[in-house]
């Protein structure tokens, strides 16, 4: 028995006037996805408890199969194991975006304009990274790269007690309310305004302003927290397993949970990404032996975090046609029998440009128990909603698609 589990980041939404009051679920077209669900079963899930962030390392966690409320420590940690950072018992992580602010005047009157610097490349981002450690990085704190506009900053015998806000959650807003609060927390704030000093005018970003593209002026630090501690996932499971992720956060979930990672050359967690070699990534990683795959596709977040309502629908497509489509076919070819679950992690409304913590739709197709064929089961939110299927907590469906 194969499980492929996909992840369409974010892709869940709310009816769209543009869309004559359809989601982006409801309009993408997903031959291979919907035809799935024909002969699945459909439903919804709540992949973040309540209480909690509705971030994607909450609800990742949850989809992998933990309960967020026991095993989150925050997000940044989850991406320093996969950067291959050795944090201590006492180190705190800090996800440290390079962001875009705007305008003029003092730092707090700048306005987040872009939370991935226009999707930065890693490159140009590492330039920027070397030179905050020169002017920053000390006995107690450092930076390290990680991928395209998402970096960490550690810092050792660190505090969590802080109010640190995602940049994602605040675009087109003044800095100045969404500073770091909390006691001990000035060091951050000062940091992030001397880092647009120093960033402002880096020939990196000189070179992007120059080319058309937003400069990564400003670092935007958030999401602390201390080393994770995940059971195994082969133990809870009992399946040998890897992810392919273009992002931190995903590749150190897998990490934590010993799962191996699989590199991806050009994947980029946009609409841009290498679509194709996911797919064929995950149909070799199969055909040798692996058993769980856990495949994570960022760009209907990006589109959504970006506005842009035509791109996610797109990325949707492109998901089913050069991801779902080509592994499906090699599963069914192989003559294995095999499990197959999409699920967004959570939502991300185009109206709000952020995260939002309502239910998400499901999949799940068993090769070896097929449904009489019904049409109106597809992959989208009115057709989970009205099937009556619910789970109040994301691993709690992942635990039914291993059969626990």
């Amino acid at each position: 028995m194969k499980y492929l589990i996909v992840v369409p980041d974010g892709a869940a939404d709310e009816p769209i006037e543009a869309l004559g009051q359809k989601t982006p679920l409801q309009t993408a077209r997903m031959s291979h996805i919907n035809a799935l669900a024909a002969e699945g079963e459909v439903g919804m899930v709540s992949t973040v408890p309540e209480g909690i962030a509705p971030g994607s390392d909450a609800a990742n966690l949850s989809v992998m199969g933990y309960d967020p409320g026991v095993y989150l420590t925050g997000r940044s940690p989850l991406e320093a194991a996969s950067i291959g950072i050795d944090m201590s018992a006492t180190d705190v992580a800090f996800r440290t975006n390079i962001v875009t602010l705007e305008g003029d005047g003092p730092y707090e009157e700048l306005v987040v304009k872009d939370h991935s610097s226009g999707d930065i490349t890693t490159a140009e981002a590492d330039q920027l990274i070397q030179a905050v450690n020169e002017a920053f990085a000390d006995d107690r704190i450092h930076f390290y790269t990680g991928v395209s506009y998402r970096h960490c900053m550690i810092v050792h015998n660190g505090s969590t007690e802080y109010e640190l806000t995602p940049p994602h959650d605040i675009l087109t807003r003044k800095a100045g309310a969404y500073l770091p609060k909390g006691e001990g927390s000035e060091f951050i704030a000062k940091m992030m305004k001397e880092s647009y000093d120093l960033l402002k005018n880096h020939p990196v970003n000189l070179a992007r302003v120059e080319r058309g593209l937003n400069p990564a002026n400003s670092l935007w630090i958030w999401g602390q927290g201390k080393k994770p501690q995940l059971s195994s996932f082969y133990d809870k499971y009992k399946v040998h397993g890897a992810t392919i992720s273009a992002v931190d956060l995903i590749k150190g979930i897998g990490v934590c949970a010993g799962l191996e990672t699989i590199d991806i050359e050009g994947a980029t967690g946009t609409i841009h990404s290498n679509f194709d070699g996911k797919a064929q990534a995950a149909i070799d990683a199969f055909r040798h032996g692996v058993e769980f795959l856990y495949i994570h596709l960022e760009a209907p977040d990006e589109c959504s975090h970006q506005g842009d309502m035509e791109g996610k629908i797109r990325s949707l497509e492109l998901i089913d046609e050069k991801v779902v489509g080509p592994v499906i076919e090699s599963l069914k070819a192989s003559g294995e029998d095999f499990r197959f679950l999409i699920v967004p992690d959570h939502q991300t409304p185009l109206s709000i440009r952020t995260h939002k913590g309502r239910p998400v739709p499901y999949v799940f197709y068993d090769s070896a128990n097929l449904q009489p064929v019904d049409n109106s089961r597809a992959f989208c939110e009115a057709s989970g909603a009205a099937s009556g299927r619910f789970f109040a907590n994301g691993y709690e469906l992942t635990d039914y698609f291993f059969g626990r």
